[in-house]
């Protein structure tokens, strides 16, 4: 896979009706992913979303999730910037470069799901996620 940089989107509740929605507005294939079915534990945000992808005709990728348990959804501030791939070498320098004087929410490091993620702020106020996907530990 080569390395994608798309808009990744927060909701506060209603991940999956929206992108149901844009699924409606731009076509194309939607793929949907709760808690729950990444190991969460059962409870009110068993169903949210934690990972949504909407992939159209065009070449268009949209990701979506509901804002992960105990973080606040903030109006205004509802997008981040997703550099995603299996370039790992190549995904690590950006991160290094973009977390550098920002803030680190997510260390890059492997999560439940099997890939390398982190998610960071950078010195400029922008939401960056790194995912580096396959098997690197």
């Amino acid at each position: 896979m080569t390395t994608r940089l798309n808009p990744y989107l927060s909701f506060d509740g209603d991940a999956r009706q929206a992108m149901e929605f844009y699924e409606e507005v731009f076509g194309g294939t939607l793929t949907l992913n709760t808690y729950a079915s990444f190991g969460g534990s059962p409870g009110p945000d068993a169903d949210k979303i934690m990972h949504g992808m909407l992939e159209t005709p065009d070449g268009f990728t949209l990701m979506a999730s509901d804002v992960p348990p105990g973080m606040d959804h903030t109006p205004g501030n509802t997008f981040s910037i997703s550099l995603s791939g299996d370039d790992a070498e190549e995904l690590r320098r950006w991160w290094t470069k973009l977390s550098a004087g920002g803030t680190v929410a997510v260390p890059l490091e492997k999560q439940m799901w099997g890939d390398v993620f982190g998610m960071c702020t950078d010195r400029f106020g922008v939401s960056w996620m790194v995912d580096i996907g396959g098997t690197e530990s």
